[in-house]
């Protein structure tokens, strides 16, 4: 029995060189050169701007521009830390708030307040079809720390260019004084 087992151990270890090499074929978004993925990283780096350009500028219209129309999830997630101080006070206070693209626009046209996102920390991943893009943050209102933590955008590349299709962001709100 031991002689058989010690066959078989030795016949399955040969399989892989006894099938056909196959060559793996990859899909046509990973054929992309290093040259196709820079520009669409420079792409996605000007939406950014055009966003930040847009919340400067009180334009909800603009800014709504930037979103694929038919997409709407935008998270706020509280840290942990800022959950606990909101539940102190409020103790039915939801952790994860959910909204979208155009409550924010009407609140960028409608606040009279200035607004000045901070981004840094920036990576972005891209396969020149759909981009994660990972940040940190600091939004400012009226030339004060309102809000900070890490933000995520997933977009997409339509034929009208890029597009964000979700953001979901950490909240760590100043603890008010």
């Amino acid at each position: 029995m031991l002689k058989l087992n010690k066959l078989a151990v030795f016949a399955v270890a040969l399989l892989p060189i006894a099938l056909p090499a196959q060559t793996p074929t990859l899909p046509a978004a990973q054929t992309q050169t290093a040259s196709d993925h820079r520009a669409d990283k420079t792409a996605i780096e000007q939406v950014m701007k055009q966003y930040h350009a847009a919340i400067l500028a009180h334009d909800g219209n603009a800014l709504a521009g930037l979103f694929l129309p038919e997409a709407n999830l935008w998270l706020n997630v509280l840290t942990d830390s800022a959950y606990a101080r909101v539940q102190a006070n409020s103790p039915g206070a939801r952790k994860v708030r959910v909204s979208n693209y155009k409550d924010f626009a009407k609140l960028v046209s409608t606040t009279p307040k200035s607004f000045d996102p901070e981004h840094s920390n920036v990576a972005i991943h891209t396969d020149g079809t759909i981009a994660a893009v990972y940040f940190d943050f600091v939004f400012n209102v009226g030339g004060k720390a309102n809000n900070r933590g890490s933000e995520s955008w997933q977009l997409v590349k339509t034929t009208d260019g890029w597009r964000i299709a979700s953001i979901v962001y950490s909240s760590e709100p100043p603890v008010q004084q």
